[in-house]
């Protein structure tokens, strides 16, 4: 049944292979922590008190409330799967709790971090310094996923209306505007790249050193290696970046709805965490003006 609802994920769904690969490594270490076989048999006779003494058992072993709630969201999405195919008829994860969880603060650059690395960084001469100025800016400018980033082609954009095409999770799609500073550096990406390896030859936009489609390990390292010229955050990841496009988005006053949309959110809930920021702002502001702050 493992098997199946991996394969279900990469072709129904359009996981990423990274999610893909995190859903079976979690479901691989609950059906160890039962000794079974995922068969439909022996997945059919799991209830809900077996889950908890998983779960129990992974918060007995220090794992945080955000890695347990992962590896129970991969079970959910599991479970669901099995009752689609009718292999249960009842889901034993609707009397499983979830841990509650602390609220992480995102990391993102400040804007005088974010200027230097746009408008101060030397990239290195070259189609691959072309790349790589490019990679940087599509994720500040446009907020996109790695995997999301990993997998666009070069018939995605439309520079003339100024968009591109993004495939966000589960397969939804989503227009994303260009900023105006990224059309000259498409542009010229573009023709270079096309020069190297017709679209034809290699559809997707981001190209290796290699000459074959990026991968998300290459734009983490493209993206860390500039980050750490400009931050000290503990995390220097392309996240940081679509943290980033989003924190400096609601300072400037953009609706919250709006930002979701561009980040490809499924619910208002996972765009809020970036209220932070300006509740912060209103609260230094209250401070340095209120006479009896």
């Amino acid at each position: 049944m493992l098997t199946q609802f991996l394969k279900y994920l990469q072709v129904e769904r359009n996981y990423s292979v990274q999610t893909i690969r995190a859903y079976g490594d979690d479901l691989r270490q609950f059906f160890s922590f039962c000794g079974i076989e995922p068969s439909h048999e022996e997945v059919a006779q799991i209830n809900h008190r077996t889950i908890r003494a998983w779960l129990s058992h992974l918060l007995n072993t220090k794992r945080s409330a955000r890695s347990v709630n992962r590896k129970l969201s991969s079970l959910r999405s599991f479970y669901r799967f099995l009752i689609l195919k009718g292999v249960v008829q009842k889901n034993p994860m609707s009397k499983v709790m979830a841990p509650k969880m602390s609220q992480r603060m995102p990391y993102f650059l400040t804007t005088a971090e974010t200027d230097q690395l746009l408008d101060h960084i030397e990239f290195p001469e070259g189609f691959f310094g072309l790349r790589d100025l490019l990679v940087v800016e599509l994720f500040y400018f446009t907020g996109v996923r790695v995997s999301e980033l990993a997998n666009v082609k070069v018939t995605d954009f439309n520079l003339k209306a100024s968009t591109v095409k993004i495939f966000g999770k589960g397969s939804k799609e989503r227009l994303v505007p260009l900023h105006p500073e990224l059309i000259p550096l498409l542009t010229q990406y573009i023709e270079q790249r096309n020069e190297l390896l017709p679209s034809n030859q290699m559809p997707n936009l981001i190209v290796s050193n290699l000459g074959k489609a990026a991968y998300p390990q290459l734009l983490y390292r493209i993206v860390n290696k500039y980050l750490s010229m400009v931050t000290s955050l503990e995390k220097k990841s392309p996240h940081v970046l679509r943290h980033t496009f989003a924190t400096h988005l609601l300072n400037q006053g953009a609706d919250i709805n709006a930002i979701k949309e561009l980040l490809g959110h499924a619910s208002l809930s996972a765009t809020q965490v970036y209220t932070h920021t300006s509740v912060e702002k209103l609260r230094n502001a209250y401070k340095q003006a209120h006479p009896r702050a």
